[in-house]
């Protein structure tokens, strides 16, 4: 068996090292590396692709994500609702701003927010009348977008600002619209093993608010105003480099042809899997731009003995997420109990991601696939 690589960016490169390689030397050939002409048509070609009207490239996802908390003026006494089974960065960036995140569920076949649970929070938090409801932030986990369709009349309801935490999505779609395109504002991550990915770290930030986007240029650069000596408001060093640009546009230019292969590959797995294990939904009118394809084991016990069967096959495989957030000793002080979120704890426990990439084949799909019914 040929070696099987969980995020095979080797492979992407041998296809993209020309444009890679010749966007690179221009950058360094021009001595433009901070805010050079790339970056204004990287993040040109990404309000194209996404449909939204203005985009803020930045250092990384986190920022992404923690910018327009600040740009919206969220911070103590300000509860920012999210889901549990994500990445801490998700619920990280309010703390950051001195809000206090309220944990909710995921739906079981999806992995993302449960909009009954999301409800049942705020009116919880209303109740209580301990936190101001401001802001909700969705994940669209494991490449397909949140069911935004449910989550945005709830928060149009009660009056909350929503983030669409992108970080992973970039590329899905519910019916013909874009991840990225949802909520108030939304955010990606350009890290190594998203969809897009640089080579470093990299983000930005979309939304079709032209006010809030010159708050978000200033916040990119130190809050500056006018020049760059005149700063106006608290901001941070948040630019993404020009290098990253460049050798973001290539990879952009390559992504549909990418994310048709990731689904492709997605259909495979389930259609050799679906009879033996419990696969990922994608419901009716969304699509998944698969950062990740996932299965659950029927315990731990179980998942552990499937990484071990891979491993000893060759084949890699990644848990996310081994911990809900809301167990996270971080946030022990909030008081969560085992039981608060049932679904985000059993998933924890269960949830195994194979091989998935833009370059995987049939033949690797179908080796990791007999494995796994082996064991």
């Amino acid at each position: 068996m040929q070696k099987i690589a969980f995020n095979d960016l080797s492979a992407q490169y041998a296809h993209l090292k020309k444009e890679i390689d010749a966007g690179v030397a221009e950058v360094i050939e021009g001595c433009h590396f901070i805010s050079g002409p790339q970056v204004e048509r990287f993040e040109q070609e990404l309000c194209a692709f996404t449909g939204r009207r203005y985009c803020v490239s930045v250092a990384n996802g986190t920022d992404a994500l923690l910018m327009p908390l600040m740009a919206k003026g969220i911070g103590p006494g300000d509860a920012v609702f999210v889901p549990s089974f994500t990445f801490v960065a998700t619920a990280e960036v309010a703390t950051l701003r001195g809000a206090t995140p309220v944990f909710c569920d995921v739906l079981e076949g999806t992995f993302n927010l449960d909009p009954d649970s999301l409800l049942e929070q705020i009116q919880r938090v209303k109740k209580e009348g301990k936190l101001r409801p401001r802001a909700v932030i969705p994940v669209d986990l494991f490449g397909q977008p949140a069911d935004f369709e449910r989550i945005l009349p709830i928060c149009r309801e009660y009056g909350l600002f929503v983030i669409e935490d992108g970080a992973q999505g970039f590329g899905g779609e519910i019916r013909g619209h874009k991840a990225c395109s949802f909520g108030d504002i939304s955010a990606t991550s350009f890290f190594p093993a998203k969809p897009l990915g640089c080579y470093g770290d990299g983000g930005a930030i979309f939304t079709d608010d032209k006010e809030f986007y010159d708050l978000l240029v200033s916040i990119r650069v130190h809050g500056k105003g006018t020049f760059k000596y005149d700063n106006i408001r608290p901001g941070l060093n948040s630019r993404l480099d020009t290098l990253q640009a460049a050798i973001l546009l290539p990879k952009l230019h390559a992504f549909e042809k990418e994310n048709t292969v990731r689904n492709k590959a997605a259909a495979l797995y389930t259609s050799l899997l679906k009879d033996r294990f419990d696969v990922p939904e994608v419901p009716e009118g969304f699509s998944s731009s698969w950062a990740q394809y996932t299965i659950k084991a029927e315990d731990s016990a179980h998942r552990d003995r499937l990484m071990k069967g891979l491993e000893k096959a060759g084949i890699p495989s990644m848990v996310y997420y081994p911990k809900p957030l809301h167990f996270q000793d971080v946030y022990k002080p909030l008081g969560y109990r085992p039981g608060s979120l049932p679904v985000s704890e059993s998933l924890s426990g269960r949830v195994l991601s194979l091989p998935m990439h833009g370059y995987i084949t049939e033949e690797i799909v179908a080796s990791v696939c007999d494995v796994l019914k082996s064991l």
